[in-house]
């Protein structure tokens, strides 16, 4: 029976022979591409799939990288394991070894990746093309070998894959304890496994070595090193390949193997359904506009969004926050992010993500708070931050809107409801309503009552107030309300501070923001930021003249969480666009500073690169995240254009390090993939310039668009509404205004709301009302609606 299953085996393996022999260049070839910078050869790039991920740098070489686990999460990664630390190639060509670790390219794709290396003295080439299967724990390599001279060459090429099965960050809180990696040659591949623990990775050819060795590994800890050997004959002009399988298993021998075989055998197939699945990716939300850098950049983000699917079946599936150091699973990222997804039809992952955050926080918690941040092997490290509670809630909401679907809410309600009892109930000691602790700032003391938590506050007990409706608790809904209403007053009236023009930091008594100020003068000192000193000291001497034990709002920091009001839309208008002028002041070409008091007068005219700290740190840094907070805080309150200001400022860092990626901090530090990018773009995009506010539940679609004035012609088509599917087109210009809706469900109510305009017509038997000043349409029992105002051109 054994050696009946060993050869049926070797004829499943045998018989991939005729694809085996197949480019993956010739997918690649009808693929987009983003080529990389040549100043970024020396910087990481992904190639992901749910379960595995491999990350190494663009110049073809895998260095150490990261720090949660320092210089270990680059790398190919089969979470809650690591596999191996990466692999080294080489050719030997007759007395010469070319070492492939020195791109002369790197190109992107959406679902693979690509190195070249060029030896134009030697007349050859080398293609280095991966991609990760879906629902794989493994990653296909091919090497296509290119003689571009008049004769034949005779080489030899040797892989090197240098084993690191460890587990990952905090894996020692589950008796997760690296030991020494063993390594065996079997006659085809290495098959490597840590010496105590059902950990496997193995590597191989589909072709049979001319010979093995395992050197010693350099750089390496319990690791183990094996190489490959393969001799042959390229004829001229004319190429040769090499496919390479990386497999592995946190469970068993067998099953690293099995996943090795199906690798080999449909690896083709594989990319092929790959690359079909990333182009359904690309016609969801498909955004046309005059801005095609912009246009590529929410394109991309899309297959980022993807990149960073993260899959442990023990535990379960949600978007990881970034790659390559937060790749786990956090709170409030995904309370972002996942808004973001719905906007571009992602939803299946949104729902998959919820499900696991309400999973482990009632595991963890039990009374309704939800985790900041759990790795992978399930430990949660942080139960979580006082804003992730509030915003669940609101995430709650903002989905139903999306889905329709009762049970989905029914289902998350009682987190909800008890995440807002305990949110007052153990977090408002002075009960007025301000929730004390850790927001989205983590500057240390900085814990009081924080603007960020209030508006969220806010705004969730507003979203809980229709949940509830929904569901018919009607008392509750009041109640909710009658917060909501009561904190919206108090977030406009005791945190507004009328001399700097801006919402305050934080609450807090005068010895809390005098200790704050020391820290924060030596913070602006040692970044050289002479404004920032002068104003902080000029605040302390004013606290210092009119001491009081009372609460007052401080503006200490200019912390970008001071838009958060404006994002919510919960500022009074007045105090809103005042704020929003202020928060001009704290930009530079790439976006909003993390902290305002890290900004100087030069940053307005720097365009170059991050520079970070030796140890990982935001200080000084500029962020997607609050950039996109911004451009969403200026559609509240009726300024498009300024919000494609901001978003144009966050196209500026799309691949300006990594092609088809937006780096985390601005331009080009951080994480190379983070998910909360799409919240940045989508929510601006999909449902604010166009306009699109779902309300599902009653299968109904309102439509108000608010176009920024360089956008005279733009399109946003198959926009996924529960089952239902929106398409918009939009023209305006100076003689001609004209937007057009499809949508496949008839049986739906598509409400369209524009500025007042007598001269407007609707084509298809729409209802008109004005309503507040507003021009509305109503479209029932139809798939299209064509509001138009007559061609005024003489």
């Amino acid at each position: 029976m054994r050696i009946l299953l060993c050869l049926v085996l070797i004829i499943a393996f045998v018989g991939c022979s005729s694809e085996s022999q197949q480019p993956l260049s010739t997918l690649l070839q009808t693929s987009e591409s983003i080529k990389g910078n040549d100043r970024y050869k020396d910087s990481p790039y992904v190639t992901a799939g749910d379960r595995v991920y491999m990350v190494g740098h663009q110049n073809g070489q895998f260095p150490p990288l990261g720090w949660h686990i320092k210089g270990e999460m680059g790398g190919i990664w089969n979470h809650p394991i690591k596999l191996l630390d990466g692999f080294d190639a080489e050719i030997q060509l007759e007395n010469d070894t070319l070492q492939l670790n020195n791109a002369t390219d790197f190109i992107n794709y959406p679902f693979a990746n690509q190195h070249i290396f060029d030896f134009p003295s030697k007349n050859i080439s080398v293609d280095r093309i991966q991609f990760v299967p879906d629902t794989t724990q493994g990653v296909f390599v091919q090497f296509v070998i290119h003689n571009k001279g008049a004769t034949e060459k005779s080489m030899k090429f040797t892989f090197t894959g240098h084993t690191d099965l460890r587990p990952t960050w905090l894996g020692e809180r589950t008796q997760m304890h690296d030991a020494v990696d063993n390594i065996k040659f079997d006659g085809s591949k290495w098959v490597g496994k840590d010496e105590d623990n059902p950990w496997f990775t193995v590597f191989g050819s589909d072709q049979n070595p001319s010979s093995s060795s395992s050197p010693e590994k350099i750089n390496g800890e319990n690791g183990k090193s094996g190489s490959l050997v393969y001799a042959f004959t390229v004829p001229s002009k004319s190429e040769y390949i090499l496919n390479f399988v990386i497999s592995g298993s946190y469970k068993s021998q067998e099953e690293a193997l099995a996943t090795y075989l199906d690798i080999h055998n449909g690896f083709f197939k594989m990319a092929q359904q790959k690359k079909e699945r990333y182009a359904q990716l690309a016609h969801q939300s498909k955004l046309t506009i005059p801005d095609k850098n912009m246009q590529q950049a929410f394109e991309w983000l899309k297959y980022n969004c993807d990149w960073l699917v993260r899959s442990v079946p023990e535990i379960g599936t949600g978007i990881g926050a970034g790659i390559p150091d937060y790749p786990w699973w956090f709170g409030v990222d995904s309370e972002y992010a996942l808004k973001g997804y719905m906007a571009i039809g992602q939803k299946d992952i949104v729902e998959k993500t919820i499900m696991l955050l309400d999973s482990v926080s009632l595991a963890v918690n039990g009374n309704g708070k939800i985790l900041h941040e759990m790795s992978t092997n399930g430990t949660v490290f942080n139960p979580g931050n006082i804003n992730e509670t509030p915003q669940f809630a609101s995430l709650i909401y903002h989905i139903y809107k999306w889905n329709g679907d009762l049970e989905f809410l029914k289902k998350y309600f009682p987190t909800v409801q008890k995440g807002l009892q305990w949110l007052m109930d153990e977090n408002d000691s002075n009960n007025n309503l301000f929730p004390d602790g850790f927001g989205m700032m983590e500057i240390h003391g900085l814990d009081s009552e924080m603007i960020d938590v209030a508006a969220y506050t806010q705004k969730a007990f507003e979203d809980a107030s229709k949940m509830a409706t929904e569901l018919e608790k009607y008392n509750l809904a009041k109640e909710y309300q009658a917060l909501a209403d009561t904190l919206r007053t108090k977030i406009n009236t005791d945190f507004w501070s009328e001399p700097f023009g801006s919402y305050a930091d934080f609450l807090g008594t005068d010895q809390q923001a005098l200790h704050l100020i020391d820290d924060a003068v030596v913070r602006a000192d040692t970044l050289n930021k002479p404004w920032a000193i002068e104003e902080l000291q000029a605040t302390k001497k004013a606290i210092l003249g009119q001491q009081s034990t009372s609460l007052k709002p401080f503006v200490l920091h200019h912390n970008w969480v001071v838009n958060t009001p404006m994002e919510m839309g919960i500022a009074d208008s007045t105090k809103a666009i005042t704020a929003l002028n202020t928060a001009e002041k704290y930009t530079n070409p790439f976006g909003m500073f993390v902290t305002g008091i890290d900004r100087d007068e030069s940053a307005g005219k720097d365009i170059g690169s991050f520079k970070g700290s030796k140890v990982f740190s935001y200080t000084g840094a500029v962020m997607t995240l609050p950039t996109g907070v911004q451009a969403i805080a200026e559609n509240n309150y009726g300024r498009p254009d300024n919000a494609l200001d901001y978003l144009t400022r966050m196209t500026r860092t799309f691949s300006y390090a990594l092609p088809g990626s937006m780096y985390e901090v601005s331009p080009d530090y951080g994480m190379i993939v983070q998910a909360w990018n799409i919240y940045a773009f989508a929510i601006p995009i999909v449902e604010q310039f166009f306009g699109i506010n779902p309300e599902a539940n009653r299968n109904t679609v309102i439509i108000k668009p608010q176009m920024p004035s360089k956008w005279d012609k733009a399109s946003l088509e198959n926009v996924s509404v529960s089952n239902n599917h929106i398409s918009i087109w939009y023209e305006n210009n100076n003689d001609h205004f004209k937007i057009k809706i499809e949508q496949t469900q008839p049986d739906w109510t598509i409400k369209l709301i524009l500025p007042q305009d007598h001269n407007l017509t609707a084509e298809g038997g729409a209802k008109l009302n004005m309503v507040d000043g507003k021009t509305v349409f109503t479209a029932t029992n139809t798939t299209s609606l064509v509001v138009s105002k007559p061609n005024m051109k003489p």
